[in-house]
This record gives structure tokens, C-alpha cells and sequence, in this order.
């Protein structure tokens, strides 16, 4: 075995300060905004804020997510322009909710005087806030004379996203209305075009300067994390090498298993010189260079190729082991099965999230797959240990397993997509974030299962690679929903003609 290879770092650069003529369009802007804020004050006819009283808020936790003292506490801190009462609504649905539905049902139930005198708006001097803390959604909505723009609901609700993501549900709320209660009725010199009008050109340029320098830093991070992965499996594999081809030499090529990974050994020094160039190339890359997008391209590239060479130097080397059936074939049963193990768990815990759930069919039958599966490995496991089984015979089998996994897979996910979507649009998304992850997009897992390199009918992907999809599809979806004007704005089909202004959106 050879010494471990020594993998070079790039050396730290200095942190560069701003230069003289940056500083000075920094002190410039900081003296106009000094200046603004200073004038704005003094401004004739504007309102004067009004701290929100006991009477003000209407709180219908159905959730039972609020902690009410702290609410009742902060927000009687929190100041409008304008005396304006706040209702806030929790409620637990899904993912496919339209919340703004939900609240404007909730309403016409319970709270009609949220509802203007012909009820096809909200009422006057209101402000609504929703959030389902199941199906992830914010809403913000309020009266005609307290309406704000769109991008004024979604800045909103981005108030609130992270104390919401972080399921700290209290917190979030409050930070919602805060914001809502700095935009509603905002005077004209608060309103940030006033800064921005009378120092454009200054902020263009030094917007332009601070764009460039955080793209580049930006580019150079990603570029050290995936450069720094690929490294890490670049010298796991280095220090294996030797090892790994003498496991090679001795895998007997009369096994259908054996034929198929001394095929791919036959290409695994290739690999391994040409992944040696390509190391070397980046890492003589200079700082400014590794800023750029093809380096970073190059770099994922390492990366994933790298983690693929680490995770097939393994699965030579238990090959070896299982098919010879030598000293080191319980450990290497124990990385092979573990491999299917590992799936059903990841399989477990993706049923039991709401958003990844599927159908009641769909779960019923990865739950039975699961319990087969991991009887039978134990059978499997006692076959090889008395002799009744080969290796040859315990990795077919293997391989079935991971057959029938990646069926009932498929078929969940095309529950997860039945359930998520909301149209044929969106359900291609989710096709598509699955096939991007399938095809490598994104962050790359080490994996040394034999059947993966030598199966040519095992086509399904590994579960995590189905998760990391759906994540992915919800997210381009959301996005889609979403689009750049604040969310959701319909209100489904039980709202009738009823336009109270407002809108939602995910987290």
C-alpha cells in the first residue's frame, strides 16, 4: 500500500479593503441616506405611528402553533401609520392548499366582520396574516384602504420565512407584522425610492462594484467545495490504489458479477490518470480564474467522477472478497446489504414527511417491500455463513432486491407527482428535477454497491437521488407559483368574485 498522496491546498489570499474610490462612493451614500433621514422627519402632513392595542388583534390559532403570551406581548410593541387591526389565522393543511382559500373560507365561517359590507372584499383598517405550518404556506392580505402593492406582500411574507422554516412559528408571526406595519401607509419619505432617487448613480456603480466582487466570491466558495470533495476521494482513492489492484487481480473472471467489475477496473486506471490531469489543471488555477463558471464546472466534474472512483475501489475490493468467499466476506456482506438497508430506512423516512407521503397505496406497499426485504437479508446473510449460498447467488439476489425497490419507487413518485401538482405544467417539473437528479445534478454520494456497477437491468436510482428530486421539483414549482410578483393571488374555486386584495406563498 503506498503512503497516503498528499493533497495540495491553494494558499489563502489576503482579504483585498476597498479601494480609495470605492470608500468614496461609500461615504457618499452613507451621507445622502444620513441626509434623508434626517429631512424625512420634518416633512409636513404625514401620519404619525400608533402602537397596536390589546383590542387591535384577533388571534385563531387552529394550529395550535402560537406561544401566546410572547404574541400578545411583541406585537402590542410593533407601530402603524395607521390605526389598523390584525387578525392572525393558523391553520394545518397540505401542500396542494390554497391557503388563501382556506382564509377567506375561514372568514365567511367564523370572522364576517373581516369581510367588507358587500363581502367581496376585506373589510377597512385590517390586516390578515395566515400561516399553515403543515402545508407550508404564508398569506398576507387587508382591507382596501391598507392595500399594498404585491411586491409589498411578498416582502411581507419573506419577513417571516425564516423563523418559519425553523418552525418557530411565534417568531415569524411577529416578524410579519412588524414588516407589514413598516410598509402599510408608509410615508413618502420613508419609502426607499426616496434614497435611491436622489443617489442612483451612486448606487449603481457601487451596486455594480459589490455585484462583481460577491459573484466572484460566490464562484470562488463553490468552487473550493466541490475542488475540496473531489480531493478527498481523489486521495482516499490514491492511497487504495495498489490494494485495490491486487483485489482485482483475483476476482474470478467465471462469475457474471466478476466479468462485469473486471470490466470496469480495465477502465478504472483511466479514469484515475485522466481525473490526475484534471486535478492538477485545477489546482494551478488561479484565484481569479477559479471565479469563473467553467472552472466551477470543471470542478463539480472532479467531483462527481472522484466520488464515483472512490466508491468503485471498494466495490472491487468486496467483489473480491464475496465471490472468493475469503477472511473479509462478512464485512464486505455487511457494506453490500447495508447499501439496500440504508435505502429502506431513507424510504421510511421519506413516507412519513407530508410533502413526500404519496398515496396510501404507494406507502402500503414500500411498507410490506421493506419488511420482505430485510428478512430476506438476513436469510441471505445465514445461506452465505453456512455455505448454502454463494456470493455469486447472494449478489443476484441483491440485485433483485434493488429491482423491486426502484419499482415501487417509480411508482411512489408518480404519487408524490399526483399529489404536489396541481396541472400537467407542474407535474413536468417534478419529472424533470427527477431526471436532473438521476443524471448527477447536484451534490454526488458515495456509493460501493457491486450490483449498481454490474446489473445492466438495475436502470432505478438510489432513493436519496428520488428525495433530492422531489425537493427539487417542489422548489421549481413553488417558484413557479410564486413567480416575481409575491405569490398566489386567486382565491380556488369557492371564492366566487370575491378580490380582497392580498396574496401567499411557500417556505
Amino acid at each position: 500500500m503506498t503512503a497516503p498522496a498528499r493533497v495540495p491546498t491553494a494558499p489563502a489570499s489576503p482579504r483585498r479593503l476597498p479601494t480609495g474610490s470605492a470608500r468614496r462612493m461609500i461615504h457618499a451614500v452613507l451621507a445622502l441616506l444620513a441626509f434623508a433621514l434626517v429631512a424625512g422627519p420634518v416633512a409636513p402632513g404625514v401620519p404619525s405611528a400608533r402602537a397596536l392595542a390589546s383590542g387591535d388583534v384577533v388571534v385563531e390559532d387552529t394550529a395550535g402553533v402560537l406561544y401566546r403570551p410572547q404574541l400578545t406581548r411583541e406585537l402590542q410593541d410593533i407601530d402603524f401609520y395607521q390605526p389598523t387591526r390584525v387578525a392572525i389565522y393558523t391553520v394545518r393543511g397540505r401542500r396542494s392548499d390554497n391557503i388563501n382559500e382556506q382564509v377567506l373560507a375561514f372568514a365567511r365561517k367564523k370572522h364576517p366582520e373581516w369581510l367588507s359590507a358587500d363581502r367581496q372584499k376585506w373589510a377597512d383598517g385590517l390586516f390578515i396574516l395566515a400561516v399553515d405550518p403543515q402545508g407550508r404556506h404564508v398569506g398576507t392580505y387587508s382591507g382596501e384602504d391598507r392595500k399594498l402593492s404585491l411586491d409589498d406582500y411578498g416582502t411581507v411574507q419573506e419577513a417571516t420565512k425564516d423563523a418559519f422554516t425553523e418552525a418557530r412559528w411565534t417568531d415569524g408571526t411577529v416578524a410579519g407584522v412588524k414588516k407589514a406595519a413598516a410598509l402599510i401607509e408608509r410615508p413618502w419619505y420613508r419609502h426607499p425610492a426616496v434614497f435611491v432617487f436622489g443617489t442612483f448613480g451612486v448606487i449603481v456603480a457601487l451596486g455594480a462594484l459589490a455585484f462583481g466582487a460577491l459573484a466572484r466570491a460566490v464562484g470562488r466558495r463553490r468552487f473550493a467545495k466541490a475542488f475540496d470533495a473531489g480531493n478527498a476521494s481523489y486521495a482516499s482513492v490514491t492511497r487504495d490504489i495498489e490494494v485495490t489492484e491486487l483485489h482485482a487481480n483475483t476476482i474470478p473472471a467465471s462469475s457474471s458479477h466478476g466479468a462485469r467489475i473486471l470490466q470496469r477496473w480495465s477502465a478504472f486506471l483511466t479514469d484515475y490518470h485522466d481525473l490526475t490531469t484534471l486535478r492538477a489543471r485545477l489546482d494551478d488555477l488561479s484565484r481569479r480564474a477559479r471565479a469563473k463558471k467553467d472552472a466551477l464546472t470543471d470542478a463539480q466534474d472532479f467531483e462527481r467522477r472522484a466520488v464515483r472512483l472512490d466508491g468503485l475501489d471498494d466495490a472491487i475490493a468486496d467483489a473480491n472478497a464475496l465471490l472468493n468467499h475469503d477472511s473479509g466476506w462478512e464485512e464486505a456482506w455487511r457494506r453490500q446489504s447495508g447499501e439496500l438497508l440504508g435505502q429502506l430506512d431513507e424510504a421510511n423516512a421519506m413516507i412519513e414527511k407530508p410533502e413526500t407521503a404519496g398515496s396510501e397505496e404507494s406507502r402500503g406497499a414500500l411498507r410490506s417491500l421493506d419488511r420482505r426485504l430485510r428478512a430476506d437479508v438476513e436469510t441471505w446473510g445465514a445461506g452465505l455463513r453456512d455455505g448454502s449460498l454463494t456470493g455469486e447467488a447472494a449478489l443476484d439476489r441483491l440485485a433483485s432486491a434493488q429491482r423491486d425497490l426502484g419499482e415501487r419507487m417509480d411508482l411512489h413518485a408518480d404519487a408524490v407527482i399526483s399529489d404536489r401538482a396541481r396541472s400537467e405544467k407542474e407535474a413536468g417539473l417534478m419529472r424533470d428535477a427527477l431526471e436532473n437528479s438521476r443524471r448527477g445534478a447536484g451534490r454526488q454520494r458515495r456509493s460501493s454497491s457491486i450490483v449498481r456497477y454490474t446489473d445492466p437491468q438495475l436502470t432505478t436510482f438510489p432513493v436519496w437521488m428520488y428525495v433530492a428530486g422531489f425537493s427539487s421539483g417542489q422548489s421549481s414549482i413553488d417558484h413557479a407559483r410564486s413567480g416575481s410578483s409575491g405569490g398566489t393571488t386567486g382565491y380556488g374555486s369557492s371564492g366566487g368574485s370575491f378580490s380582497g386584495s392580498g396574496s401567499s406563498s411557500s417556505f
